[in-house]
């Protein structure tokens, strides 16, 4: 098990300036002992996306950093695939125009869709976006195993399939598998029948965290995807997604990391308050979509 610090991060979205910044911080505050856990949505609106990849990358190769996937990278997968369009500010379509394009896109494949460890004694989950309410620890990674392994699969046709949704197949563990990666990476909203959505929750006790904390799980979960909703800190709870690309968009953006580096009063590194976090403010406005 690590003993470094962890630090994580909310989306980045290609604002590499802001992410070099952070990083710069970790370095002068704990050296080289810390370790970079990363929401996903490295990619996509801001406009460094390659450099923002390349900083991640050096630190998971360097046994210093971990990432999964959100759903901007794999909105980049599919474009790469020919399953999606690329829209006008998709700036991601940067990273396909590269010479080591395949290579970045061998490389996401094989990042997972969920990332687990312990905090002095308490386990939680990364994810991109939601954790199944009904789902206990053991049983999220369970259903990610599946998923990644349909991600890393070496067959380009087989991973095509599994990502244009727009294709229906009479395949009952394919589309259960779809279901799951999209609730990992793009869930916002949970409703009285148990299906989820990306959009926003009309009524608060809709939001995926309201009915996930109503189960009182026994692991925390740290996740991004939701600039909307911005800094969300509960018990078991820890929602990173600050806007920093959407900085300027009626409201100052930044890129926001939790660094819990001390157990307090509570004994529990989940519990809420927690003013234990590392504000990197937008350094312009980048995206006008």
């Amino acid at each position: 098990m690590s003993t470094m610090q962890k630090i994580f991060v909310g989306d980045v979205q290609g604002c590499a300036s802001e992410f070099e910044e952070l990083i710069a911080r970790a370095e002068s505050r704990f050296g080289r002992d810390f370790e970079l856990w990363s929401v996903g949505d490295l990619v996509n609106r801001g406009p460094r996306n390659l450099r923002a990849l390349e900083v991640m990358r050096e630190l998971v190769e360097d046994g210093r950093g971990r990432v999964v996937l959100g759903n901007h990278e794999l909105s980049l997968l599919r474009i790469w695939l020919g399953v999606l369009e690329p829209r006008p500010q998709d700036s991601a379509v940067e990273v396909l125009e590269s010479a080591e394009a395949d290579d970045w896109m061998k490389w996401l494949c094989t990042r997972p869709v969920v990332e687990t460890g312990d905090l002095e004694g308490s386990r939680f989950v990364m994810v991109h976006a939601s954790a199944h309410p009904d789902w206990g620890l053991e049983e999220t990674l369970e259903h990610a195993a599946r998923v990644e392994a349909r991600l890393a699969v070496a067959d380009i046709d087989a991973l095509q399939t599994f990502l244009d949704a727009d294709v229906a197949r009479d395949d009952a563990e394919l589309e259960r598998d779809r279901d799951v990666l999209g609730r990992f990476t793009r869930c916002r909203s949970i409703d009285d029948s148990g299906r989820w959505s990306s959009a926003n929750p009309e009524r608060s006790e809709d939001a995926w965290h309201h009915r996930w904390a109503q189960e009182h799980h026994d692991y925390g979960v740290v996740y991004g995807h939701w600039a909307i909703q911005g800094l969300h800190v509960e018990d078991a709870l820890r929602g990173l997604d600050t806007g920093c690309v959407h900085h300027g968009r009626g409201r100052d953006g930044f890129l926001t990391a939790w660094v819990p580096e001390a157990i307090r009063e509570s004994n529990d590194p989940f519990a809420a308050p927690d003013d234990r976090l590392w504000q990197i403010p937008a350094h312009r406005r980048y995206y006008e979509g």
